[in-house]
């Protein structure tokens, strides 16, 4: 995390700072009016925030619980820095907060400490220290990870907290993760206290859960079936439950349907090991060895695929489940990917089943996309042109659509736009194929050959780039796409002017992957580049000459419309 921390050697005065012509006071929520002149020697926290801001409404809270702990030692104050836009929100929001704030009513003061600090986004933190000396701009980040051990929120501080942060890691023990000054203990089901260390010299996950998710749900029925057979087979393993809910009933709800322990909701060290094991996904089962050491950050995929297979989580057993995936790799078959059971047929457009028998040997795309999803409706359309294009010059090649979609209905409408087969809506076989292909995003495309093996698991970008000219998506096929693209490239212009970026010379330049600022289309690979100014346009926007572009209309060019100061393609 970058805690922004500054020294720019400026002192600022907090009288100076809040006050205006005629006012020398902040104010509190019950209308009370606190002299400036009480802040000084205090470390001071400027909360830039707004009640229309989601983010701010989630940080918030954060903020009042570690202005609670710290305030009381009488050495903090915060003053709220308002972007509300009327004087009924802004007191709306101020009434849940217990520190000051600079009167709505004075725009002017508002207006000149968020150009003062170049706030930029809310919410933002501004901290100055009992000095008068900004010790970090990025407060929020650091109220996040480190809570109120943050404070006075300095350099050395945060340092100090990383290398406890560091040396906790490299002495970690069962006990050092589990047990807070408050609490040395567990909970049951039944509501019982079990000792922390009777888990010692124990296999431990650690589950991080959000009852409401359903990817969450699913996992902690597999996960029981997992803990159920290893107790009854005498393992030494458990399972502590830290929970993500929101809300106390949704943490009871979810803990009835767990056979193991929990930490207490909203336990502090909940919120402390979500850090501390740099939580990214959900579900998460973190495994803790016997010897009390991390042996995996996050087993979850592995029991999803191989079960009980996945036990004991130890680099051992992952190195054999990855021989044993290596070899299911080699041996795919369309049939290996798509039968399971009597679930043998995809469905065409008029309800009728289509054998999957009848797809081996054809070049298959499987199609992972939803109507609720922006980028998937944006990117269809082009699928489709393409997959025309390919048919018309090879008719052994499909498209199998697997929905995202969040009912039967959103299902059927966005299926009738398109021309290919589909998994019926619900179909259990998608996530197997999410699992396979580790799908974390939409619109995704796999291609799969005759063969029944993966060819590609980025046929999206190749069709964005290449359309029809990519099939049959081999790297054979790219190689030459490649070559052309060279060739083609030695004819463009090394630098070029172009009116929708008068300011500067665009270079041609390779690119990986951008944003076109004409089409405001994904590109790759080629761009008209302005460094300076992070300006991208394809090749075909720089370089193309439409006759009725050139001619003169006062309205603008004819098929352009202009947003500010960007004209951008209708």
């Amino acid at each position: 995390m970058a805690t922004g921390i500054v020294n720019n050697g400026v002192t600022h005065d907090l009288s100076a700072l809040f006050s205006s012509d005629g006012r020398d006071f902040l104010v509190r929520n019950n209308g009370d009016q606190v002299k400036i002149s009480s802040l000084k020697g205090k470390t001071v926290g400027l909360y830039f925030s707004a009640s229309w801001c989601g983010p701010c409404h989630r940080f918030t809270p954060k903020l009042v619980e570690v202005y609670n702990e710290v305030a009381s030692k009488g050495e903090f104050e915060v003053v709220f820095v308002s972007s509300d836009t009327d004087n009924e929100s802004f007191n709306g929001y101020f009434s849940k907060m217990p520190w000051l704030a600079v009167p709505f009513s004075d725009a002017d003061t508002v207006k000149r400490l968020e150009e003062l600090f170049e706030v930029s986004g809310i919410p933002s933190l501004v901290i100055i220290d009992s000095n008068g000396k900004v010790s970090t701009e990025d407060g929020t980040s650091i109220v996040i990870e480190h809570g109120g051990d943050g404070y006075p929120f300095t350099r050395e501080r945060i340092d100090f907290l990383k290398e406890q942060e560091e040396a906790a890691k490299r002495n970690q023990t069962l006990s050092s993760i589990l047990v807070s000054t408050s609490r040395d203990y567990l909970l049951s089901k039944d509501g019982n206290q079990v000792p922390v260390s009777e888990l010692e010299g124990k296999t431990v996950g650690l589950y991080f859960s959000v009852t409401s998710d359903d990817s969450c749900l699913e996992f902690t029925t597999t996960l029981v079936d997992v803990y159920n057979t290893l107790k009854e087979r005498g393992d030494k393993f458990e399972v502590v439950f830290l929970s993500l809910d929101d809300e106390d009933e949704e943490f009871k709800q979810g803990f009835e349907t767990m056979p193991w322990l929990a930490l207490p909701f909203k336990d502090k060290n909940v919120e402390k090991l979500t850090r501390y094991f740099e939580l990214s996904a959900i579900p998460t089962l973190v495994i803790i060895g016997p010897d009390g050491k991390t042996l995996n950050p996050n087993v979850a995929e592995l029991i999803e695929e191989h079960g009980i297979g996945a036990y004991p989580f130890t680099p051992e057993k992952i190195s054999e489940l990855a021989e044993i995936a290596k070899a299911k790799e080699e041996a795919q078959t369309l049939e290996s990917l798509l039968v399971s059971g009597d679930q043998d047929f995809v469905i065409g457009k008029n309800g009728s089943k289509v054998p999957v028998s009848e797809l081996v040997g054809k070049n298959i795309l499987l199609y992972f996309s939803a109507h609720w999803c922006p980028p998937c409706r944006a990117f269809t359309p082009q699928l489709i042109k393409t997959y025309h294009d390919i048919k018309a010059k090879d008719d052994a090649f499909e498209v199998i659509f697997i929905s995202s979609d969040s009912d039967q209905s959103s299902f059927d409408e966005y299926y009738s736009s398109m021309p290919w087969l589909a998994l019926p809506y619900g179909d259990s076989r998608k996530k197997h194929l999410n699992r396979i292909f580790k799908v974390e995003g939409i619109p995704s495309a796999i291609a799969i050959g005759p063969s029944g093996r993966t060819v590609t698991k980025e046929a999206r970008n190749l069709v964005s780039v290449h359309g029809s000219n990519a099939y049959p998506f081999t790297e054979e096929q790219l190689k030459h796409l490649e070559e052309q693209d060279e060739e083609k490239a030695k004819g463009w212009p090394e630098k070029l002017k172009h009116d929708l970026h008068a300011e500067h010379e665009l270079t041609r330049t390779r690119r990986r992957v951008y944003s076109c600022d004409a089409c405001h289309e994904t590109g790759y690979k080629w761009s008209y580049y302005c460094k300076e100014c992070d300006f991208d346009l394809h090749p075909n926007c720089a370089l193309e000459k439409n006759e009725e572009e050139e001619k003169d209309d006062p309205n603008g060019k004819e098929g352009w419309v202009c947003e500010g100061d960007v004209c951008c393609k209708v």
